[in-house]
């Protein structure tokens, strides 16, 4: 069954259910879609199926749409067997989901700050602001390097991947960020994991 996807090379939702897809050995299923998701000027061909225009967004043979990168990530895996699912069904279940959520929070603050340095006017940069969601970026990368390192290193599922492409667009549109430093853990698992094929086939680009 083909997933038309669209599709954007930088963001790292996009990336997120790609890496699912190679994982699971459904990459060539995927038809990527040309899109032009911006936050101030919204590209009508995906907003027609996803009203708030944002990528990833799935269409499915029939054009149902399926969105957002949770959604279509787990609707990728639901479509291979059962045996290697990135989303346990014992009582990994909700630390994988809740993995998932905390990691994605780092992106959703990630791209705050990309689009307060990138899009807003600089007489308008509001310092506070961005140093608001930076402090959430960095708060959850603590929880990722303590709290939640045992969950994240465990296995490559659902959670580690949305941790793993957190990570990589941290190193993408915030080079000079230095989150290594004081998370050694974090540091070497990312170095690991990044070794993957799915990983190597799926870097970001502009």
């Amino acid at each position: 069954m083909t997933i038309r996807l669209f599709f954007s090379p930088a963001s790292p939702f996009v990336r997120k259910v790609m890496v699912c897809a190679h994982e699971r050995g459904l990459a060539s299923e995927i038809e990527k879609l040309p899109s032009a998701a911006w936050p101030v000027k919204r590209d009508e061909s995906i907003v027609r199926h996803n009203a708030s225009g944002k990528v990833p967004c799935a269409l499915l043979e029939d054009d149902t749409p399926v969105f957002d990168s949770r959604v279509i990530c787990a609707y990728v895996d639901s479509l291979a067997s059962s045996a290697g699912s990135l989303y346990p069904q014992d009582a990994r279940r909700f630390p994988v989901l809740t993995l998932e959520a905390l990691a994605d929070s780092v992106l959703d603050a990630a791209l705050l700050c990309r689009y307060e340095s990138v899009l807003r006017p600089k007489e308008f940069f509001w310092d506070d602001w961005y140093r608001g969601q930076m402090e959430k970026i960095d708060s959850g990368l603590d929880a990722l390097e303590g709290r939640w390192f045992s969950d994240i290193s465990a296995d490559f599922h659902a959670g580690a991947i949305a941790a793993a492409c957190a990570l990589g667009y941290l190193d993408f549109r915030f080079a000079d960020k230095d989150w290594r430093s004081a998370r050694p853990q974090l540091a070497q698992w990312f170095s690991k994991v990044s070794e993957r094929s799915s990983m190597m086939a799926t870097l970001p680009h502009t």
